[in-house]
């Protein structure tokens, strides 16, 4: 397991090096896929630089910018690896720092492993089942992967504050998740409202910056698959709204159902 999370780690690392070149670069050679959202020449080196290493793993990939699979061929992974090589691409494009890398590996539909990189920040947050969650401070121009891992901070860093905090949706405020903030006034008094872009959402809540994330807008597996990671490992939950239960992974529909983090 400790190599598979080392390889996860240092994917999104060299990814996080090519990507903010193009982001400082600002040519961004941005287009429209068919759903709409849009896709630049960072996504596509990230993506090609993060499977030159799970490729290696010999554990099928499943990347939001990789070539469709069908449920037919999916089905029978017990393991798979389910890659966003950009999370948060309108944020990407805005410029504002808010986006993230996530590379998650399911086994049995449930996360094992969970790591997310924030290119801009530098900030490295990494989970597995066996050691727990954990963030660190990451220099690209000198890192050691050994050095990162004993120098990270275990997850929740803090413990919540007084002031009931719910983390949002940065581009995908929906009247539902209004209406459940309101609701949240009503029941804690005072509400502390924090928005952000990509799975930083997710991140703020294992943290302990955050009491919960209520998502109820359309999000895909490679969305939410590593944050989940991080979240159950630090002790938090991701609750399907529909199921109530832990969200699953590698389901015939890839579009998320509306989800809590708690």
């Amino acid at each position: 397991m400790n190599d598979l999370l080392n390889t996860a780690i240092i994917a999104v690392l060299e990814a996080g090096k090519a990507i903010l070149e193009i982001y400082h670069s600002g040519e961004f050679e941005e287009e429209i896929k068919i759903d709409k959202s849009p896709l630049t020449k960072a996504d596509i080196a990230s993506h090609n630089i993060i499977m030159s290493y799970l490729t290696k793993t010999e554990i099928p990939v499943l990347s939001e910018e990789g070539k469709s699979i069908s449920y037919e061929e999916r089905k029978g992974w017990k393991r798979l690896w389910i890659v966003d090589p950009i999370d948060g691409t309108k944020e990407f494009i805005k410029r504002n720092g808010e986006f993230t890398i996530n590379i998650a590996l399911i086994e049995d539909q449930l996360p094992l492993i969970g790591v997310i990189f924030v290119p801009v920040t530098g900030e490295l947050y990494f989970s597995s089942k066996d050691i727990g969650a954990f963030k660190v401070a990451v220099d690209l121009h000198n890192f050691d992967i050994e050095k990162l891992i004993s120098k990270a901070e275990k997850l929740p860093l803090q413990s919540k504050g007084k002031t009931f905090t719910i983390v949002a949706s940065r581009s995908h405020m929906s009247p539902e998740t209004e209406s459940y903030i309101q609701e949240m006034r009503n029941t804690h008094g005072s509400v502390n409202l924090i928005s952000k872009g990509s799975s930083l959402k997710l991140c703020l809540v294992a943290e302990g910056q955050a009491d919960c994330y209520p998502r109820f807008a359309p999000t895909m597996e490679w969305d939410t698959a590593a944050g989940q990671a991080i979240c159950m490992f630090s002790g938090f939950e991701v609750i399907d709204w529909i199921t109530k239960k832990a969200m699953v992974y590698n389901r015939k529909e890839l579009l998320n159902n509306w989800f809590l983090v708690k």
